[in-house]
């Protein structure tokens, strides 16, 4: 199994990003999907998540009306779209895989089987 996130990069505060995470060796529709982050210093924590159909979204409050998490499941690819960035956003963003998943256990780290390898995100002020 492999997840390959990407699309980060340097943006100003008020820009937009879209991540990416490409995933193989896996029947990606039978996959729930998050999103994560980790700020140096801090602990990786959950941004967002999608049930496999992508019917159902949930979102951390902190990124709620901001971000928006969609995927094709045609493609294998998960997305995360980020507008309105702040300095508070910067961290490396991880991908992450359940096959299944319960969506009340979705926004727990160690719910997921799979990872991917993190891109990183940097906001300036």
């Amino acid at each position: 199994v492999q997840l390959q996130a990407s699309g980060g990069g340097l943006v100003q505060a008020g820009g937009s990003l879209r991540l990416s995470c490409a995933v193989s060796g896996r029947t990606f529709s039978n996959y729930a999907m998050g999103w994560f982050r980790q700020a140096p210093g801090k602990e990786r924590e959950f941004v967002a998540s999608i049930r496999r159909s992508g019917g159902t979204t949930d979102y951390a409050d902190s990124v709620k009306g901001r971000f928006t998490i969609s995927r094709d499941n045609a493609k294998n690819i998960l997305y995360l779209q980020m507008n309105s960035l702040n300095a508070e956003d910067t961290a490396v963003y991880y991908c992450a895989g359940k096959v299944g998943g319960i969506v009340s256990a979705l926004r727990t780290r160690d719910y997921y089987e799979d990872w991917g390898q993190g891109t990183q995100v940097t906001v300036s002020s």
